[in-house]
């Protein structure tokens, strides 16, 4: 495999899990999953409550890698940016899915949809769009439009998703998001800001009874390494950071 913090400026590893019921919201729960997540990781010490209610738990983020944790009414989050390796971030992912079920109450029945998403950020100081379609293309049906007198893309955002068995229930999507605007483009003027690259294998469903949160997660990561060494390192990530590097 290779490894992913040579890819691109920086990457995350992150793990949702939606639920079919909303999750338990009072002090003593929260605070005791939160607790127990912070003694496998006691430099999560950031604890706070968003104006939207959701619960967050984090490290620092001025450091080159820090993990957080978040607790929104229907899903349960862990992410873990430029961790050292894959199986470090994933050891964090396990540890809140397997909290899951005796301290917030949440079953194999439970689950709506269960991701596992990898993530790549490339700095770049102009127009996102532009460069998005120079380093993998439109397509012929749609050449002829950037072809027109004094053209130039303004939003560019590929998008993908494809469905990895008959039931559909397990699917990959990839997904590009710019940053770039229509004032930044007429004034020619760019900020140094991220293209993020997500990629994302998503299980839809409930677990069978005997599956558990941690076993779905090592399925899916598995696809996912498998799918991103094959299909999305050379034809997108590659592709992106070359461009960049030649401007």
């Amino acid at each position: 495999m290779i490894p992913y913090s040579t890819l691109s400026d920086d990457f995350f590893i992150n793990v949702n899990l939606n639920t079919e019921m909303q999750l338990p919201s009072s002090r003593e729960t929260v605070l005791d999953f939160f607790g127990r997540v912070q003694k496998s990781y006691p430099t999560m010490r950031n604890f706070y409550t968003r104006e939207n209610g959701d619960f967050v738990l984090e490290e620092d983020k001025d450091q080159p890698h820090y993990r957080w944790a978040c607790l929104e009414p229907r899903r349960i989050c862990s992410g873990y940016v430029n961790p050292p390796s894959v199986e470090e971030a994933m050891e964090q992912h396990r540890l809140a899915l397997e909290l899951a079920p005796y301290m917030l109450s949440v079953s194999p029945l439970d689950c709506e949809a269960l991701d596992y998403l990898v993530g790549f950020d490339f700095l770049y100081r102009g127009n996102h769009d532009e460069l998005v379609a120079e380093a993998l293309g439109v397509g012929t049906a749609l050449e002829g439009l950037l072809d027109l007198p004094g053209a130039r893309p303004l939003n560019y955002e590929p998008t993908l998703t494809v469905s990895l068995d008959e039931s559909c229930r397990r699917q990959c999507r990839l997904m590009i998001e710019t940053r770039t605007n229509a004032y930044q483009v007429r004034r020619n003027e760019f900020a140094e800001e991220s293209i993020s690259v997500y990629f994302t294998v998503r299980q839809y469903g409930s677990l069978s009874h005997d599956t558990s949160y941690p076993d779905a997660l090592d399925e899916l990561s598995q696809d996912a390494e498998r799918l991103l060494n094959d299909h999305v390192v050379g034809e997108v990530l590659q592709p992106l950071a070359q461009a960049i590097a030649t401007k």
